[in-house]
Formats: C-alpha cells, structure tokens, sequence
C-alpha cells in the first residue's frame, strides 16, 4: 500500500445511519456447499427485511462474479481473493448502516474468519446453510455437480475441492431439512435477540 494514501474518516458516522434507519447493521454471511440454498434464504430473508422497512442488500457470489470480482477463477488464491473484495465490502455497507446478506460457498474458515475482523463485535453473523452433499447434488439447480463428477469442472467444492464447516457459526439452518419460510424465521428471530431488529 502507498505510503501516500490517508484515511479520511466520513462526517456522518455509522452509529447516526443505524439511529435513522432504526435497526443495527450487520454482515449475515451465507455459506455452505453449492446448492444449499444460500442465495434463496438470503433473498426470502432480504423480502421479509424490506417488508419490514430495514434497510438491506443481497451480495450473492455468482453475481459479483459478474462485475467486481470478473476474472477471478477457482483455484485456492482466487477463492480467497473473491472473499476477500467482498468482505471489504460488506464491511462498507455495514459501515452505511444497511444489513447486508451476503450468499457466498466461502469453503474456507480462515477466510471467513478474516472478515469477521473487519468489523466490530456481532457485526459478523456466521449463517451456515447446512444440506448434505447428497442433497445439494440430487437438487444440482445448475447442473454444477453433474459436470464436476463427469471432469469437467476442476477444482469444485464438496467434490475436487474442500468445504471446511464452521466451527461456531452464529446460526445454523438445516435447508435439507426446514422449509425456507423456517429458515427465515430462524435468522429474524436471531436478529430479534441479539438487538440487530
């Protein structure tokens, strides 16, 4: 990093966004295997948020593929690499008082864990979308797995590529297991107790 470059710190700060927003702003960080339904339950999550008035966004992996993180591959740096962007910022719409849902594989504790670091303590939300690789596979909703057993998608996690579960994530749904309606409900009302709503 440049020596010439100086932090400017922002006349309105996170605290009065949050105070006009009327509810706290956090990271809720979706992972689990390809076809856990992550980017599902984040975007029913976002639709009972906006519903609710709250300030919120959807990240979803495949998207910022798109734009911000095109070009990156698959490979262990990449990976890293594309967390790493994203952590940086869904560091910066927690700091614009919004919460962000953010529906990434994210295979790699160390990763996670490094945005966890970017913010203040119960800003990082761990959200594991839990669902058996059998599962994941049998629901395949991008035909992913099919072309990752038949060689032709190197490098793919759950398969060719390791998945390391969270150790203490701060919720845990079972989506093989609890409608998404459920699953919802069990990250509002986490939202709920621990005073983000």
């Amino acid at each position: 990093m440049s020596q010439n470059i100086v932090w400017h710190e922002t006349t309105i700060k996170k605290e009065e966004r949050q105070e006009r927003n009327g509810h706290r702003s956090a990271i809720l960080w979706f992972t689990g295997l390809s076809g856990a339904g992550k980017s599902t339950l984040a975007n029913a999550l976002e639709q009972q948020l906006f519903k609710q008035g709250k300030n919120s966004y959807v990240l979803d992996g495949d998207n910022v593929r798109h734009g911000l993180n095109k070009g990156l591959g698959f490979s262990d740096e990449d990976r890293k690499e594309n967390i790493r962007r994203i952590g940086e910022v869904a560091k910066l719409f927690v700091d614009a008082g919004t919460i962000v849902c953010t529906a990434f594989i994210s295979p790699f504790k160390e990763d996670r864990d490094r945005v966890r670091e970017l913010v203040e303590d119960g800003e990082f939300i761990e959200v594991y979308v839990r669902c058996s690789l059998e599962a994941c596979e049998q629901r395949d909703p991008k035909g992913l797995y099919k072309k990752a057993r038949a060689g032709e998608i190197p490098e793919f996690t759950g398969i060719s590529s390791p998945y390391e579960e969270p150790n203490a994530p701060e919720i845990i749904v079972d989506s093989d297991k609890q409608t998404v309606e459920e699953s919802v409900e069990v990250v509002l009302a986490y939202l709920k107790e621990n005073g983000i709503l």
